[in-house]
């Protein structure tokens, strides 16, 4: 099984030399164990996890003998289980001051934040590991992505180009370190013992009345929206529960790190939006798998192929960011007459609107809404139509033409 370099491990590293602290989130099974225990080699830091029960009790029950026993500097996995240590590191990281004494992991996102922003404020770095991203298996360092000429021209350079068909194999087949460095050869079978492992630990941990086949069930219903405004009645019906349920099952996803939301752009400015979000899965190959799909060649053709390629480069953006310790500002435009732009980036003081279409050949027709924004108060930058075009082009000098392999 190769190791392969996580990006965030530049931005652990520093955060490690600044904040006594450093916390790494993410869902179960992306890697931040086998990182952090990687960056580890070589020196004094101890290593311990919350998964063995013996040490959890202890930890849940009396936190300072846990932590005169597990002396600093130490990693801490699985830190959710117990958030009673959270006073005693702070203790700790008061008297003492020494930068880097805790590396934490926790895949419980929110519920993990509530004990670390209540105890910890000011002396934790907060990063999120997701699973890998397109640069991170060609073995690249990737900065965030934009729509810049020259950034784009030197993204492209350590890249493997894809066509079509091989793109449609990388949705297909996920991006969980697992399956891409060789551990597990049949992703339906990694998913599957995934789901149930998940379901049964991880979902029971944060809501002990939910019935498993059902859970199953609203989860494919959710895959089948990836990529699409959100319809919680929609999600409720087709999983057979009540609305109350579904938002709090949703919310349970959310925590968990497993799906995301873009939130419609709006400003003062811009009038008659819509305000729903639309939802997306980190990992592809998870609705692959929630979503039956038996193939690359079936996803490519069938009715999904539009809906989960948007999801795909959505959530490779994202990885981008928090990849380098950054959050993403992703947000995307639908005014009232449906129009819509996939996805507008904010940064710096300006708007990126981006495009995503399943053609080798994209058109002028396909930015003409990009100029919705210009109401916006917020000056408009380069846009981008990401596409199957092989190489990087230009449809205008403003507007760019990105390939999929290249984000």
């Amino acid at each position: 099984m190769r190791y392969i370099t996580r990006n965030l491990e530049r931005v652990v590293l520093e955060a490690t030399k600044e904040y006594p602290v450093v916390l790494v989130t993410g869902p179960r099974q992306v890697g931040k164990t086998t990182m952090l225990q990687k960056m580890m080699e070589g020196t004094q830091r101890n290593y311990v996890t919350l998964d063995d029960l013996n040490e959890r009790s202890m930890a849940q029950n009396d936190p300072e003998l846990f932590l005169q026993i597990h002396k600093p500097p130490i990693l801490i996995d699985e830190v959710q289980y117990a958030p009673e240590l959270f006073t005693y590191i702070k203790i700790h990281v008061d008297k003492k001051h020494n930068p880097g004494d805790f590396w934490l992991t926790g895949s419980q996102v929110f519920r993990l934040m509530k004990g670390v922003g209540e105890s910890l404020a000011g002396r934790v770095a907060v990063l999120s590991l997701t699973s890998l991203s397109q640069g991170e298996i060609d073995g690249n360092r990737v900065e965030p992505f934009v729509p810049d000429m020259d950034k784009l021209a030197e993204r492209g350079k350590g890249r493997t180009g894809a066509d079509t068909m091989e793109i449609f194999n990388r949705i297909f087949k996920g991006s969980m370190p697992a399956i891409i460095s060789g551990l597990s050869s049949n992703s339906q079978i990694f998913y599957s013992s995934y789901l149930s492992t998940y379901i049964e630990r991880d979902v029971r941990q944060l809501s002990d009345a939910i019935d498993t086949l059902k859970y199953m069930h609203f989860m494919t219903a959710v895959a089948a929206r990836a990529g699409q405004m959100l319809n919680v009645a929609e999600i409720a019906r087709d999983a057979d529960i009540n609305q109350k349920q579904a938002k709090e099952w949703l919310a349970i996803l959310e925590t968990l790190g497993l799906i995301f939301y873009l939130h419609p752009y709006s400003n003062n400015m811009l009038k008659r939006l819509v305000k729903t979000p639309k939802l997306y899965f980190y990992d592809t190959g998870l609705i692959c798998y929630l979503t039956k799909w038996s193939s690359p060649e079936t996803l490519e053709s069938g009715a999904m192929n539009g809906a989960i390629l948007e999801n795909y480069v959505v959530s490779e953006i994202a990885k981008t960011y928090h990849g380098n310790g950054r959050e993403p500002f992703m947000y995307y435009y639908r005014d009232k007459d449906a129009k819509e732009i996939d996805i507008v980036l904010e940064h710096d003081g300006v708007l990126n609107p981006i495009e995503i279409k399943k053609t080798s050949n994209p058109g002028t027709e396909l930015i003409r809404v990009f100029s919705l924004l210009d109401r916006a108060g917020t000056p408009r930058s380069k846009g981008a139509v990401i596409c199957m075009k092989p190489g990087l082009s230009a449809i205008d000098r403003d507007n760019y033409i990105v390939p999929v392999w290249m984000i």
